[in-house]
């Protein structure tokens, strides 16, 4: 009895990691993301910035903040399209597993080469650029590594799995598990046989969204609306002959 009962203990601890992994880690991560934001907006509105550094240095940042996003946006699209289309609903439109597989691999690799060379030249300019680096915080550094992890993760799973490899096909594990954390039907036994690349880039993954709220990365959440709707902004010479024609009506100088 000892040696049949080893089998069910080792399985139970499993099963608990997995449970704490794959359904209590996402809950969690997805809770600290959208209140993290919530409570960022409302107390810290002020620091809702990317805190640019454009003014001290400019011929490192127009290569590699280019690079790094547009190649991230293709990343982006590529795990929506991924995780949240259904694969039944890919092959109803008439795209074959094959014809996906190759698309996802070619672009997926070649954007996740753009994000890190990207990311790797604007690191390298704020480490050796003095007052870049002197305007890095320990958040920043913190967030560069996290995010750097998780990308270059992701890029390895992709490399090993589908260009190295024989292939994964993860939209049979990894997105069901994905979209069953929103049917609130969390399923821990599809990321089972998942390749640990892929496990480590889930993981890092959680951690990476659980800490967004509270570094620069909140800009991503931001777009300039108001400029759309705000009056325009005036500028008034204080030189007393504003040229030799006599200005338009109801652009009278109205005082000193």
């Amino acid at each position: 009895m000892t040696a049949s009962a080893q089998p069910l203990t080792l399985a139970a601890e499993a099963g608990t990691g997995g449970t704490l992994l794959w359904v209590v880690l996402p809950y969690v991560a997805l809770a600290i993301f959208v209140l993290g934001h919530v409570w960022r907006y409302r107390y810290d509105k002020f620091g809702w910035t990317t805190r640019s550094s454009q003014l001290y240095e400019r011929r490192l940042l127009r290569i590699g903040s280019p690079l790094f996003h547009f190649g991230i946006l293709v990343v982006l699209l590529g795990h929506i399209g991924g995780l949240v289309i259904p694969k039944s609903w890919t092959e109803a439109a008439g795209i074959s597993e094959h014809m996906y597989h190759v698309g996802a691999v070619v672009l997926g690799t070649i954007a996740g080469v753009a994000t890190v060379g990207g990311l790797a030249i604007l690191i390298y300019r704020r480490r050796t650029v003095g007052p870049v680096f002197s305007a890095t915080t320990r958040n920043d550094k913190a967030m560069y590594v996290s995010l750097t992890l998780t990308i270059v993760l992701g890029l390895a799973a992709t490399v090993a799995a589908n260009v190295v490899g024989g292939g994964y096909d993860y939209r049979e594990t990894i997105s069901p598990w994905f979209r069953s954390i929103f049917y609130f039907q969390p399923d821990p036994a599809l990321m089972s046989g998942a390749p640990v690349l892929f496990t480590l880039h889930a993981i890092s993954a959680l951690l990476l969204f659980a800490a967004w709220p509270f570094t620069r990365l909140v800009h991503m959440l931001t777009a300039p609306l108001g400029y759309l709707t705000r009056p325009y902004i005036v500028y008034r010479s204080r030189d007393a002959q504003l040229g030799a024609r006599a200005p338009h009506r109801g652009w009278e100088r109205t005082g000193p």
